[in-house]
């Protein structure tokens, strides 16, 4: 290939450096703190907050290229994945960015000069489009380019204005297109319409503002946003119709065709173009902490893996084969997104891990498929669909993959119907979220800059309300110009305390981030927030709260270290919680963690606490670190100058939260919970200092009360408690078998009253015996042999009412429609199966009446009975 998509993607950035424009790294495919995406879908989702004015930008222009995903909602191309030869789930977008700096006309300069002058793409092949009503555009492609003027066209909402959603910021944009035909049959109606005409680089021109009401103001700032597809570029560049013929897909296809001994044609392709797209989408959501799982992103990642794993089927693969594949990705994108070799032992487990999964089930599932397809002759229903799911795993896009070759359709309106009764609906967070309210802000005192953290060094300082804003009647948010407040940020809660004066004070519940702006939510105690324009108030936070926290969490860093060394070194976070009584740490391993694993990981915790190693806490550009061997954790974004925590000899970590100044601070560590979360996930509860210190001494107790009792030393406890055991089973058996003597005597006693009505035996009568249930119908139906009924009250522990029918007639006279009807004549429930059934009344009398309702049942069974 004369341009490979490594000197494309360099030649964009470059181009873009030289331009004053500053390298921005990827964002994680999983959003940061926006609840609005379930994926990174576009460049521009990390600069967010500087289009919405949130966030003041620390440079005014940027370059980048962005892993995205796109597989649900507005933007969703899994069903065209792998029909066509340009859709994908995972892309790369190459994007260049004006924060209020440069505008149109430098955006449209710049685009032609890189594809024209550097690129060298035949000008006698482009188009491009404005919006209908950018006579601005227009001119400046006319003025300040040699393009054809009539090559630049005019298109409506639909095509060249961009929204970010239905309010927000949004502008006309400016399209270029390229004709990949013959270049003879170029005509200006295609451009829009006709796939021949590929559209390359939209550059969005953020003006506007889309109100509630539907209309549109003029932003303060005016931004340039701009979106290049690498996959395309790298095609169009290389004249190849095929993106998964270009370097980005190649090495994983030629393996693809290597597994399956099947060549790109067969099936036109399309299998081979599935797995090498999944692949990607998998390997990127894995490398950056999201876990497959039955709900949210993890849902995606999972149906996607099992879409790819179908494919197999396809090719003639029966066993696990998809993990194989991450070391031909890695071959063409690792420089690129390093993340995948530094997580390259943690995203093959969990392929193979779920690829294993879907094995045990898949063929079980294709079972029921094709016996639902016999049943419908063109529509396989919702709730057939949600029992592919909900049993066997199948997502709804896999089931519909397999009726479409049968040429069926799918109730899709009826499974999401059963979906959506499935999930929990009454989840909720138990803190203000700024992006779910319309409550606007109130500025108190004019503030240049965002809030400052200053929690680091102090535990109290002087500060001044900027905004605050009114929750409800007793809940508020205060945001001040300085804090030592610490943000709820990378598993670590946020402070809790006070901010007061001499007539004002405000109790602090919660702080997180709102924007880049330090919230402090909570009540007022005394005074109004609006009186304290121009006065400072104490901003304190709770010192000891803040202290415990610390303790957990630099014991948080010292267990993922310890958990790597002992468990290995796939073992990554998939989540933590510190807080002040607790630690929990979420972690990747794929199999219970023993007694004899977590007493190492424990030792090893400790060990370094009793060495008392020092922190050392340092300012690093991310790069660097990087390569000293700091780890960067799951689901964090950092800037480009990190903190840096290491434990000296033993951890380093990316980390923006509090810690301790030497380990020895903590005292002791101690787990106390270790639990699955979910497949390949695992759970550790542990705690320190103080916590650990009671937890232990209350175990002493016990164990010196047990000493007391058992009259034995502590090495004695579980000898003889197990004899203890032993000799109560042994005690219970006895007992049992003298149960069943006394209770074989007493059915003796019942069967001298039996009757005899038209041949059959019934026995009507009661019993006080403590005696299992089923053991005493056993005795019954064994006495009674052959044709006999009994209705048994029993008057032990519990009061119930026991039918027993032998197995010769119980086809016809059903003891669990007996008992039913019965218990229904209270009200109450009650059944079982033919030969045995039960009911338990907590009243007397009505164990009385229900026997006497029992008779005339059952005589009337018989009477009806033929013989």
């Amino acid at each position: 290939m004369d341009f490979s998509s490594k000197k494309i993607r360099k030649d964009f950035i470059k181009f873009f450096e030289d331009k004053e424009h500053k390298f921005v790294r990827s964002a994680p495919v999983m959003p940061i703190d926006d609840p609005t995406l379930l994926f990174t879908n576009a460049g521009m989702n990390q600069f967010k907050d500087i289009f919405l004015g949130k966030t003041i930008p620390d440079h005014k222009r940027a370059v980048n290229s962005q892993k995205c995903i796109r597989v649900s909602g507005k933007h969703n191309d899994l069903e065209e994945v792998g029909v066509d030869h340009y859709h994908h789930t995972f892309f790369e977008m190459l994007g260049n960015w004006s924060f209020g700096d440069y505008y149109k006309k430098d955006a449209i300069i710049w685009s032609w000069e890189l594809f024209t002058d550097i690129w060298k793409l035949d000008k006698n092949r482009l188009w491009v489009t404005v919006y209908k009503d950018d006579d601005e555009a227009e001119e400046l492609w006319k003025e300040n380019t040699d393009i054809d003027p009539s090559r630049v066209l005019k298109f409506g909402d639909k095509d060249n204005f961009w929204e970010m959603g239905e309010v927000g910021p949004c502008g006309p944009c400016s399209e270029i297109h390229y004709f990949i035909g013959d270049i003879n049959d170029q005509d200006s109606k295609g451009v829009n319409k006709d796939a021949d005409y590929r559209e390359l680089w939209n550059l969005v021109f953020m003006q506007y503002n889309r109100k509630s009401d539907g209309s549109l103001e003029e932003l303060e700032f005016k931004h340039v946003d701009t979106g290049l597809g690498l996959e395309r570029i790298v095609a169009t560049l290389n004249k190849i119709d095929d993106h998964y013929q270009t370097d980005l897909f190649i090495k994983i296809i030629d393996e693809v065709i290597n597994i399956s001994g099947k060549k790109y044609a067969y099936k036109d392709g399309v299998p081979h173009r599935v797995i090498a797209d999944h692949l990607r989408m998998i390997s990127f959501s894995l490398s950056d902490g999201i876990m497959p799982s039955n709900e949210g992103q993890g849902y995606v990642v999972r149906r996607v893996l099992r879409r790819a794993a179908r494919f197999g089927r396809v090719l003639g693969i029966e066993n696990e084969f998809i993990y194989k594949l991450v070391e031909k990705l890695i071959e063409v994108l690792g420089e690129a997104y390093p993340e995948l070799i530094d997580k390259k032992i943690h995203i093959q487990k969990v392929i193979k891990s779920e690829e294993e999964s879907f094995g045990r089930t898949l063929d079980k599932g294709l079972k029921l498929f094709e016996e639902i397809c016999t049943k419908n002759d063109s529509l396989i229903k919702g709730e057939d669909v949600f029992k592919l799911y909900d049993t066997y795993g199948f997502p709804v896009d896999l089931t519909e993959l397999l009726a479409h070759e049968k040429n069926m359709k799918v109730e899709k309106n009826k499974f999401k119907e059963l979906m959506q009764n499935q999930k929990d609906l009454g989840r909720q967070h138990n803190r203000f979220k700024a992006e779910d309210s319309e409550l606007s802000w109130n500025a108190l005192n004019k503030c240049d800059s965002t809030s400052l953290f200053e929690g680091y060094k102090k535990e109290e300082l002087n500060a001044k309300i900027i905004l605050f804003r009114n929750i409800d009647s007793e809940k508020s948010e205060i945001i001040l110009d300085k804090t030592p407040f610490y943000a709820e940020s990378g598993g670590q809660v946020g402070d809790v305390g006070r901010l007061e004066n001499s007539n004002f004070s405000f109790i602090v519940e919660n702080t997180y981030k709102v924007g880049q702006n330090i919230c402090h939510y909570g009540y007022v105690e005394k005074g109004d927030i609006a009186d304290q324009k121009n006065n400072k108030v104490k901003a304190k936070i709770n010192a000891e709260n803040r202290n415990k926290i610390k303790l957990n969490h630099t014991a948080t860093h010292l267990l993922h270290k310890s958990l790597k060394n002992i468990l290995g070194e796939h073992v990554q976070q998939a989540g933590s919680l510190v807080e002040a009584n607790r630690l929990r740490f979420d972690l990747t391993h794929y199999q219970k963690i023993s007694k004899e694993e977590i007493e190492k990981i424990e030792l090893s915790v400790n060990t370094i606490i009793r060495n008392n190693v020092k922190l050392d806490i340092t300012l690093k550009d991310f790069d660097i670190a990087k390569k000293e061997g700091a780890e960067a954790l799951f689901g964090e974004k950092y800037d480009d100058e990190v903190r840096v925590v290491d434990v000296v000899g033993f951890s380093k970590e990316l980390c923006g939260g509090t810690h301790v100044k030497r380990t020895g601070d903590i005292g002791a560590f101690k787990i106390i919970q270790e639990s699955s979360l979910a497949s390949g996930i695992r759970r550790i509860e542990a705690i320190t200092g103080e916590s650990a210190f009671n937890y232990l001494n209350k175990n002493d107790k016990i164990i010196n009360e047990l000493k007391l009792n058992l009259q034995c030393k502590s090495n004695e406890l579980v000898e003889k408690i197990t004899f203890l055991q032993k000799a109560v089973k042994k005690s219970h058996d006895i007992q049992q078998e003298l149960n069943i003597l006394k209770a074989e005597s007493k059915i003796e006693n019942l069967f001298s009253k039996k009757n005899n009505i038209d041949g059959i035996q019934v026995i009507f009568d009661k019993l006080s015996i403590e005696l299992n249930p089923q053991l005493l119908a056993d005795i019954v139906r064994n006495k009674l042999s052959s044709k006999g009924i009994a209705l048994i009250s029993v008057e032990a522990e519990k009061s119930q009412l026991l039918c027993v029918v032998t197995k010769d007639i119980c086809n016809a006279i059903n003891a669990g429609e007996i008992i039913k009807k019965i218990a229904s004549s209270f009200g109450l429930g009650g059944g079982g199966a033919k030969h045995f059934a039960i009911t338990t009344f907590n009243n007397k009398k009505i164990l009385n009446d229900s026997m006497k309702i029992g008779k005339d049942i059952i005589i009337q069974k018989c009477k009806d009975y033929d013989n």
